[in-house]
């Protein structure tokens, strides 16, 4: 069971081990798009590739979906991003139980977004976790992990293709060793929640540290996107770095030389790197500034 870009290294992989995978359950085909192009997920993509049978129920509370599963007689279910919550009796079927596989060292950062959100407070490492599925939220016994450090300058879409196949491998390793892992109950006292991400998010606060300001820029690369404005024009911010020190005041540009160069509110200054205007194709900050004027001394809001 999954559905994103995430998940599908995970199916890949069962299947190059010669795993036997009876079906793969997956979201439902949505519009994208301007135009609403109904699209299908990821993993069905793959599994049809494959000539997996696809199911892709709009809720798994019904009697003919459970019995469906039931059909199947699995003898263990994989989930791994597929964005719908299994009930009570599905997570009974199975007798090796459902395994998750979270982008994440639970318990921290159970919820939606772990990766975008440990890349946005700052942590310096994560990791993937399997665990056996709960009713709750990301609460079950944790099975096996593997932690790596998060990069200096690495986005959320960098890490997210590194946890993916990071995930596959941790997979299989569970399940090969199923019956010799020693099961851990979750500290909830330590839990961390990811809330999901939205728009709300992508406005830069110039005020904020040069660091924080770099955080977000990596945490909300490819989407929603960070944002500022400069002449009452959106800008997204997709990619840079910290600079050097300053005294200009927070939001000033000071360095329009092949890079915009940028004050923040911690003394530090932050470099663009890409940017994109609203309405027009992103491109590099050099390329950036051939077709536009921004000068020295004036501001990012």
């Amino acid at each position: 069971m999954g559905t994103p870009d995430f998940a599908v290294p995970s199916l890949e992989k069962l299947i190059e081990e010669k795993f036997d995978v009876a079906a793969v359950f997956t979201q439902p085909d949505k519009p994208v798009g301007r135009k609403g192009v109904l699209t299908a997920p990821p993993v069905k993509t793959t599994a049809l590739r494959h000539n997996i049978e696809v199911f892709q129920p709009q809720s798994l509370k019904d009697d003919s979906v459970y019995d469906l599963i039931l059909s199947l007689k699995p003898e263990l279910i994989a989930v791994v991003a597929y964005g719908k919550i299994l009930p009570k009796r599905i997570l009974e079927i199975p007798p090796k139980g459902c395994i998750n596989v979270h982008g994440s060292l639970l318990p921290k950062y159970r919820g939606a977004a772990p990766i975008q959100r440990s890349i946005l407070n700052g942590e310096e490492t994560t990791g993937v976790t399997t665990m056996y599925m709960g009713e709750g939220l990301d609460t079950g016994d944790i099975l096996l992990k593997e932690e790596t450090p998060i990069g200096e300058n690495e986005t959320a879409q960098e890490l997210f293709e590194r946890l993916s196949v990071m995930g596959a491998r941790l997979l299989v390793d569970t399940i090969d060793n199923l019956d010799t892992i020693t099961v851990q109950k979750q500290d909830d006292s330590l839990a961390t929640y990811a809330h999901m991400i939205d728009r709300s998010l992508c406005p830069i606060d110039w005020n904020k540290s040069a660091r924080e300001i770099h955080n977000k820029v990596r945490a909300l690369s490819g989407w929603p996107v960070a944002q500022t404005t400069f002449n009452g024009k959106r800008l997204k911010i997709h990619s840079g770095h910290i600079g050097e020190k300053t005294s200009a005041d927070a939001g000033e540009i000071i360095d329009n030389n092949k890079c915009i160069k940028v004050a923040c509110g911690d003394g530090m200054s932050y470099v663009i790197d890409s940017l994109q205007l609203d309405g027009k194709k992103r491109m590099n900050s050099d390329v950036f500034l051939l077709g536009n004027n921004i000068k020295i001394g004036e501001r990012f809001c």
